[in-house]
């Protein structure tokens, strides 16, 4: 079970920014897909975005392209996830998640929670009018 801890959300008004941390805190950080999943009023699980730990490849939701960006930082191992641009439709409770392998693509970010190999607690992004 691969263990992860996030951070950084916040209560921002639209147009903000916001850096969200996910830290792998048990397992070896390789070869690894890590990304975020989102749980808002309209959506029950939705994936925002995702980063091939081996490769750096990048995926992301249609909803947040061009807005959110994924990046990693190998040496902390942790992945982060700068949100700019934020709507009120971008508020909810952020969870990162994990498979220990490569994403093969976008549709990573369909996984349900159950084929995860880890997932955190989520922290809460709420973005006001």
């Amino acid at each position: 079970q691969v263990q992860l801890a996030e951070s950084g959300g916040d209560s921002v008004q639209a147009g903000g920014s916001l850096r969200l941390s996910c830290t792998v805190t048990v397992y070896t950080y390789s070869n690894m897909c890590m990304g975020w999943f989102r749980e808002t009023p309209g959506k029950e699980h939705e994936g925002v975005a995702a980063i091939d730990i081996g490769n750096g490849g990048t995926y992301y939701g249609d909803s947040v392209k061009g807005r959110f960006t994924i990046s990693q930082d190998a040496a902390k191992n942790t992945v982060y996830l700068q949100m700019d641009s934020l709507v009120p439709e971008d508020s909810g409770t952020y969870r990162c998640g994990a498979n220990v392998d490569s994403c093969g693509g976008a549709w990573w970010l369909q996984r349900p929670w159950h084929a995860l190999d880890g997932y955190g607690q989520g922290t809460l992004v709420t973005v006001s009018s």
